[in-house]
């Protein structure tokens, strides 16, 4: 496993690809030892999945906020070294949590598809399954895992194999997140018929951090899809920034996991 404070300040290399890559290497390991078709067996035998994209449909009441379950990332390091992913998931939905987020990347995120399945016994909000995804083999895993919803990366996906995956998605019940960087991404994704879009303000290539860019893109994401506003979001103020600006979800994982009592820290967000 790699350190994920060992790329802290190296801007030169292309984490995303590198991630990508990694993760599509992890999922066909797995796949030699569990075929695709056993998966889709066991998916069979689980409940259907919440609507995700509903629990930011809402339009008055406070903000809609997907809290993210995080230890660690690239760009800061260990996050949270008490990281115990049941009590925070039961912790965030009591404090009024709209949905979950959970890193399930292991290299530089420290994730694990466990710590989604220790918080879908928690709680029945929906889930977001996030991590590097570029086959339908890792869909196929989130849903199995209990997720409701996937990240889709625009920017490590080409037009066909984002349909494709987005498409494969929907026959599993789950709805996926397309995340976007620029202006160039999100009309690929409106093109595309994609029904949730966000903008990440962190470039993933390099792990800088740019929140104006929410306030330049996010209108430009049509009205009739759900709109979400990720990374960067650390203040009720950066909130109601989003807010202002069109966005109708907000993701945030670092402000929450670096905080004592995460809960709380949720609720003075959503204010």
């Amino acid at each position: 496993m790699t350190d994920p404070t060992t790329s802290k300040h190296d801007n030169t290399r292309d984490i995303l690809v590198e991630l990508s890559d990694a993760r599509r290497a992890d999922a066909a390991a797995r796949e030699a030892a569990r075929p695709y078709r056993q998966l889709l067996r066991d998916i069979a035998q689980t409940p259907e999945p919440r609507d995700f994209a509903a629990a930011f449909r809402r339009t008055k009441g406070a903000p809609r906020i997907i809290a993210e379950l995080k230890k660690a990332s690239p760009s800061e390091g260990l996050i949270r070294a008490d990281f115990r992913p049941a009590a925070l998931a039961a912790e965030l939905a009591q404090a009024g949590a709209a949905a979950l987020s959970v890193l399930c990347e292991p290299h530089r995120f420290l994730g694990d598809e466990a710590y989604l399945r220790a918080a879908r016994a928690q709680v029945k909000l929906p889930i977001l399954y996030k991590d590097f995804i570029t086959t339908r083999y890792q869909v196929a895993e989130a849903r199995l895992a209990g997720a409701d919803a996937v990240l889709l990366i625009a920017a490590v996906l080409n037009d066909a194999d984002l349909l494709a995956l987005k498409a494969h998605a929907h026959q599993l019940g789950l709805k996926a997140l397309v995340e976007t960087h620029d202006a160039r991404e999100i009309r690929r994704a409106v093109d595309l018929g994609c029904e949730v879009i966000g903008v990440n303000c962190r470039n993933l290539r390099n792990f800088t951090t740019d929140t104006s860019l929410i306030g330049e893109l996010i209108g430009r994401i049509p009205s009739g899809c759900v709109r979400i506003a990720e990374s960067g979001l650390h203040t009720a103020a950066a909130i109601r920034a989003a807010q202002a600006a069109g966005a109708d979800g907000f993701l945030v994982g670092t402000a929450l996991m670096r905080a004592e009592r995460p809960g709380l820290q949720l609720k003075e967000m959503m204010q």
